[in-house]
Order: structure tokens, then sequence, then C-alpha cells
């Protein structure tokens, strides 16, 4: 019977991979639709990506902010270190749905910065701390290979949990950039009533992703848990 049990929880695990994979496709594929379909929709009042995160920047008092154009495609986003908003050519030059609605998420993080977010402040310390965890890890995992699959697996599950204690951090983080973005394109009149469902559909769409990569990680977690438990 227990060739049986340990064929059942092989499978659950690979299950369990298969399942993570196919939610983290499911979100991308729904943002890359939405971009898709948003960005061919213009706003009846004509403004780019950078006029709007330009206009919602001055008026919650951050003149100091700098909006660039950066490379890539959805590669936007906001860098407290230089004050810095890099928005994709798509988003900087296009009047579209996409545009003014990813304009205005990252403008909502320059605002977090701004009033000193709690959840923004705790996951921009978290960044160092994470990074030499997943340094210092990926060497323990290889003298863990030597030392047997059970090290090697605790390795790997100390990885994911600094990895999900990231993601946890940076869910409200991006909700709340999108839910502040909503607010101002609504009080600049940047998109009129038809508008602006579309503009939350899209940021909805967005945000999606991050609740997917985390669900994906939790995944991941259980399945090197079973694993460990197997190797004992």
């Amino acid at each position: 019977m227990g060739w049986m049990t340990l064929g059942l929880e092989t499978g659950l695990t690979i299950t369990l991979a298969i399942i993570g994979f196919v939610i983290v496709l499911v979100a991308q594929g729904k943002v890359t639709g939405a971009y898709g379909k948003y960005k061919r929709i213009k706003t009846n009042k004509g403004l780019t990506g950078f006029e709007v995160a330009r206009q919602i920047l001055d008026k919650n008092g951050l003149t100091n902010v700098h909006i660039v154009e950066t490379k890539g495609e959805l590669s936007d986003h906001y860098d407290p270190r230089r004050k810095v908003i890099r928005l994709s050519k798509e988003i900087f030059h296009g009047s579209s749905i996409a545009s003014v609605s990813v304009a205005a998420h990252e403008v909502g993080h320059a605002i977090q910065d701004k009033e000193g977010y709690v959840f923004m402040r705790i996951r921009a310390s978290l960044v160092p701390v994470v990074n030499l965890v997943s340094f210092l890890g990926y060497f323990a995992m290889i003298i863990s290979i030597f030392a047997g699959i059970t090290s090697y697996l605790m390795v790997g599950i100390i990885l994911v949990l600094a990895t999900l204690l990231f993601q946890l951090i940076t869910l409200p983080v991006e909700f709340d950039a999108s839910k502040r973005a909503k607010l101002e394109l609504s009080q600049l009149g940047v998109v009129d009533g038809s508008e602006s469902k579309k503009a939350e559909d899209m940021l909805n769409a967005a945000a999606m992703t991050y609740v997917a990569s985390l669900i994906s990680t939790l995944i991941s977690l259980l399945r090197l848990i079973l694993m460990a438990r197997d190797s004992d």
C-alpha cells in the first residue's frame, strides 16, 4: 500500500504544479486580452497617458516627479528612489482607455510614496531582505543538493516563503494604486461615465495577475511541503 500512497502523493504534487501554472497563464491572458481590447478604444477627451499622468501628479503637488518613456510593453512602473514614472511607448503616447488607466495607476504609486502609504513602505523595506534571502538561498540550495533531497526542499520552502511574504504585501499596494487611479480619472474628467467601467475593467485585469501569482506561490509552497514529507 505504501507505493500506492507514494504514487498518489506524487500525482498530487504534479497536479498542483499544473494548477499553479494554469492559474498564472489564465491571469496573464486576461490582462493581455484586456490591454489588447482597451488600447484600441480611444477616450473622448483624447489625452495621452503622459498628459494624464502629468495632470494627476501636478494636482497632487508632485511636480518633482518626472515621467519618461521606457522600452517594452506593459513595462510601466514607478521608481520611488529616483521619483520617476516610466511609461512604455504605447502608454506614454497613446490616448486609449488602456493608456490612461495604466498611467493613472503608476501615478497612484507616486501618491502612495508621497503619503507614506504603510504597505508601500513595508514592501520597500522588504526588497533588500527578499533579494538577500534569494541570493543566499540559491547557494545553499546548491550545497544542499549534495547533503540530500530533504535539505534541498527545505531551502526551497524558505525561498518560497520569502516570495510569498513579498507578494502578500504587494497586493494591497497594487489594489490601492488602482483605487486611487479610478478616483483621479473621475475627478479630472479624463474618462466619462461610459468609459469609467472600461477603465475599471482594465485595472482589475491587471490586479488579478498579482492575485494569481500569490495563489500560484501558495500552491508551490504546498507542493514543496508534500515533497518534503514524502522524502522523510
